[in-house]
């Protein structure tokens, strides 16, 4: 019967551990600095707005070879065959 009250001990020491754990990380999250919803959308949409992105040419209009970052630059120091 020892042994069987060892393993309930056990067990419950188990829980109790993860629980603790379980505690612990809440209380992280919990201290987590928060943005609220509407500051959150009107930082990403001010980003959008003043960020080009090359890969939507419809809304920035075309873009040069020398301002595309896709572009590769020819140097003219080596040559591929394809």
């Amino acid at each position: 019967m020892s042994s069987r009250t060892g393993g309930r001990q056990s067990m419950s020491e188990l829980k109790l551990r993860r629980l603790i754990e379980h505690n612990q990380r809440l209380r992280e999250d919990l201290a987590r600095p928060r943005v609220r919803v509407s500051e959150a959308s009107a930082s990403l949409i001010r980003y959008c707005k003043t960020t080009k992105d090359h890969l939507v040419p419809s809304v920035w209009g075309p873009v040069g070879r020398s301002e595309d970052p896709y572009n590769q630059q020819a140097t003219g120091k080596c040559c591929s065959i394809q």
